[in-house]
């Protein structure tokens, strides 16, 4: 997870030397993020069928060997055309993250600590966010950009290899049975009827009944559309906190990178500890209360240019709040989709999370390349409101489905 999204907070903590050195314009910065999250939306729902019938370890060692080969292109790129080039090939990782790690989940974890390991591994974007905002943006200051991004690359190689030689097997394409758990073949869960059937109902304490998956299909485009304007606001933060600290309160882009480092470390804490609250009947409010605290998140930063600590505050309010529904989204998919369609379910809402960081970055690109940053933090005040009006409207539709179903 952590590089999968590495080449975003990259991006984000050398914003300020592209601008200076490569010659990237801030909207062309923001551009960046769109091409790699535009091509992580695209390919969302073909990632969820390739993880479904591979398996997640071979899913896995591809995404980390194209992460490899994205972060190897950022750092030799000349100018911004093969940077482009190089940011949408790191969509392809991306979409196959969140399926690949939830398949994973599902077929090695028993239900009842699904939402406890959910919320780690999603933690793990925000491990990326930490190493890029302080020990890679550290690197740059004294062996260049492009060194630091490269030493990222090798990095994502020796996962690979980790991977390939830790993961359990994955089923032979051919076979009907699997060696990782009760699950079918390629990587699926068993059909009707089949040797090796299971019910179609969750799995262990705490998860939801048959006809509580079945109707699953519906609050997935929901959760989607929270992850769309959730992902526009958080993109933007990730994008242009650093340039923002640089250009407008004055800080050392080494100093400025440390509001990623914080914002990893509170993305981190906040994933685990609101994913082990998300407990069914509760973690259907979770994402509209999360959403409310990131608007204040944005608040902060629109004052930050009058108390400049407060950037400082509103960097771990993200983390804690914003960051942290993505997971929570997550663990509702764990904890919903029938047997089968973790993969699918968790593409489709993974597919609105990129869609949104696609959108958002050009919209406050070009507030921030004419100054109107405060503008700028305005509108991703706004995108986390719009994502706490559709978490809050779905939580009290999916409460009177579910008093419906229980009197009818």
């Amino acid at each position: 997870m952590a590089f999968s999204m590495m080449q975003l907070f990259l991006l984000g903590a050398l914003g300020p030397r592209l601008v200076d050195r490569l010659g990237v314009t801030e909207t062309e910065l923001g551009l960046t993020t769109t091409v790699g999250f535009g091509t992580a939306a695209v390919l969302s729902p073909v990632g969820g069928r390739i993880v479904d019938r591979a398996g997640p370890r071979r899913s896995l060692v591809a995404l980390l060997v194209l992460s490899a080969a994205a972060l190897g292109l950022i750092a030799a790129a000349p100018g911004v055309g093969l940077l482009l080039a190089a940011v949408a090939l790191g969509g392809v990782p991306q979409a196959l993250a969140n399926p690949a790690t939830n398949k994973a989940i599902l077929a090695a974890v028993p239900a009842a600590r699904r939402g406890t390991v959910t919320g780690t591994k999603q933690s793990g974007v925000q491990l990326g966010a930490f190493a890029a905002g302080l020990p890679l943006a550290t690197a740059a200051g004294l062996v260049g950009w492009r060194g630091a991004v490269g030493a990222a690359a090798g990095a994502a190689l020796l996962a690979a290899v980790w991977a390939w030689r830790s993961l359990p097997a994955d089923p032979d394409p051919a076979a009907g049975r699997t060696s990782m758990g009760a699950v079918g073949r390629n990587g699926a869960d068993p059909a009707p009827g089949r040797s090796g059937e299971r019910p179609a109902v969750a799995e262990g304490p705490g998860a939801e009944p048959a006809p509580v998956a079945a109707r699953f299909g519906g609050s997935v485009t929901w959760l989607a559309g929270f992850s769309l304007f959730l992902g526009a606001g958080i993109a933007s933060v990730n994008t242009y906190l650093v340039l923002f600290g640089v250009q407008r309160l004055g800080m050392g882009p080494a100093v400025a990178g440390g509001l990623i480092a914080v914002l990893g470390v509170a993305g981190i804490a906040g994933r685990v500890g609101w994913s082990r609250a998300a407990v069914p009947g509760r973690a259907e409010w979770l994402p509209g209360g999360l959403a409310a605290g990131a608007v204040g998140a944005a608040a902060l930063l629109v004052a930050a240019p009058y108390a400049e600590p407060l950037v400082w505050a509103a960097a771990v309010a993200v983390g804690v709040f914003a960051v942290s529904g993505n997971a929570v989204s997550m663990v509702l998919v764990m904890q919903r989709s029938a047997p089968g369609r973790a993969g699918r379910d968790s593409a489709r809402v993974a597919a609105g999370f990129f869609a949104g960081f696609a959108l958002g970055p050009p919209l406050f690109g070009r507030l921030a390349e004419s100054g109107r940053y405060g503008t700028g933090w305005g509108l991703v005040a706004a995108e986390f409101a719009l994502a706490g009006a559709v978490a809050l409207t779905w939580a009290a539709r999916d409460r009177r489905t579910r008093r419906e179903a229980a009197t009818s």
